[in-house]
């Protein structure tokens, strides 16, 4: 058991102590960076994960290598970072000063202007100059959507991008040096006290459940990026917080007789990679959940755990007829996707129980899948209308199995029963789907706030069942989509 945190920074490892240093366990990544004088490149912008501006680089082992990824440092919290290599703009440069290719093909192409969201945007692009060769513009329009540039304008920032990620040329600091490093810190499990805070981050799922028995007002982290916004945005101080992301058994993605299991710390960006060929609906859906920064944090079951009447991916769960499993000490229970949330913010969940896997069963050929998000932007933004939509038709185009789940329509993710009741049995044509549509408007009371007023949002959901029939018709969607 371990109660100080250590990970890789300037080329060497930082242990931080937590009451020596003077911070606490729900500091933010970001603030513990501004904190020290020689990496002040990373900017406080929004706090949220909106902008960017804070965008740092992790480095983790896998396999013999590293894998590397762009997240938002105002959404980790510093006990996170445990075993893991922090890269920042300042660590770019080459042993002689010079530039890293991403650096100076954003000076060449004049990508920046004023300069505050320029450290953001370099390591964002750094991590796709390391895991991509000869990108694309539209891989690079992905990897850019949670940087956000006021004043520059984002055509010479992609030309810097095309012009520095082709073929990879070889970094000016030797990466490889970070990986011995690593492995000389062991990967045990940190427990956390000061004053008014206890932290748990258990290195396996035995130990995290005997820390939900035994705490269960404990509040569980499981990516961070809605809990965080508790501390950065109102302030809190959360007594007790269980942290799953040191659980290497809660992270992956597998088929297991044609389901897809799906863990529950597996981060939404390595879910969309495995869902998208075995389950586009979902990968769908994942496309434009959050930001690429986001993506690389938040978890399956830290978005399932929200518990969110918008949460993006429970529609699509409740279309496919998928399971949640839940585990605590007791043993493992399985629970339909369309059960699970049983108010606002309210899940079936007994006190002692975490999330450990999604369980995606597979599609009986015929049926056809789709998923729809409705916000005011397409990318970075919380949805005011969701639907995950499965329609199943028989050869004389009678409706043999439907089902319509909405989000932003209630206190929770609902199915429309009264419409896929009367839908059931009919002939899949418009007039039908039209009085369909005339049923579903009056089965939801949805509130007006800042995303969308009631009446839109009844008018939206109509019409996302008038698109679905328009997308499908003679099964012109094709299946699974």
């Amino acid at each position: 058991m371990q109660t100080a945190v250590s990970f890789v920074l300037d080329g060497r490892v930082v242990t931080v102590d937590f009451r020596a240093a003077g911070v606490r366990p729900t500091t933010t990544v970001l603030e513990y960076l501004r904190a020290l004088p020689q990496h002040r490149g990373v900017k406080e912008g929004c706090a949220e994960g909106d902008c960017g501006a804070c965008t740092v680089v992790l480095g983790e082992l896998s396999g013999g290598g590293m894998r590397y990824s762009a997240v938002d440092s105002c959404l980790m919290f510093l006990p996170m970072l445990h075993g893991k290599h922090l890269i920042t703009v300042e660590n770019l440069k080459g042993a002689d000063g010079s530039l890293h290719p991403v650096q100076q093909a954003m000076v060449q192409a004049h990508g920046s202007q004023c300069g505050f969201c320029t450290p953001g945007i370099v390591m964002s692009l750094f991590a796709l100059y390391k895991n991509s060769t000869d990108v694309r513009e539209d891989e690079i329009r992905r990897a850019l959507a949670g940087n956000l540039c006021r004043c520059t304008g984002y055509r010479p920032i992609i030309d810097a991008a095309l012009a520095a990620c082709g073929p990879l040329r070889k970094d000016g600091e030797d990466w490889a040096s970070a990986v011995a490093l690593l492995r000389g810190i062991r990967k045990e499990s940190l427990v956390i006290r000061t004053e008014g805070q206890l932290y748990h981050r258990p290195v396996t799922l035995e130990e995290a459940l005997e820390v939900k028995r035994t705490r269960p007002d404990a509040t569980v982290l499981n990516g961070a990026t809605d809990v965080a916004l508790r501390v950065t945005k109102k302030h809190e101080l959360i007594p007790i917080l269980l942290d799953l992301s040191g659980i290497e058994a809660l992270r992956g993605a597998r088929e297991e007789d044609r389901r897809g299991i799906i863990s529950a710390g597996t981060p939404i960006e390595e879910c969309a990679a495995f869902c998208r060929e075995r389950f586009p609906a979902v990968a769908g859906m994942l496309e434009v959940f959050g930001s690429l920064q986001i993506r690389n944090l938040a978890t399956v079951g830290g978005n399932l755990g929200t518990a969110s009447p918008v949460g993006d991916l429970m529609p699509v769960l409740i279309a496919h007829g998928a399971e949640i499993q839940l585990s605590s000490s007791r043993g493992v229970r399985r629970v339909p996707a369309s059960g699970f949330v049983v108010g606002y913010r309210r899940t079936v969940a007994a006190d002692d129980e975490l999330i450990t896997a999604v369980v995606l069963p597979p599609v009986t050929p015929g049926t056809i899948l789709k998923s729809y998000k409705v916000s005011r932007r397409r990318d970075l933004d919380i949805a005011a209308v969701s639907g995950g939509f499965r329609l199943r038709l028989e050869r004389d185009n009678r409706i043999a199995e439907v089902v319509l789940a909405f989000g932003g329509m209630a206190d929770r993710v609902r199915r429309a029963e009264r419409a896929e009741a009367y839908l059931q049995g009919k002939t899949w044509e418009r007039p039908v789907v039209e009085e369909a549509m005339r049923v579903l408007e009056s089965e939801f009371s949805p509130i007006s706030d800042v995303r969308g007023s009631a009446r839109m949002r009844r008018i939206v959901a109509r019409n996302l069942l008038l698109k679905f029939w328009d997308e499908t018709r003679a099964n012109g969607g094709g299946p699974c989509r």
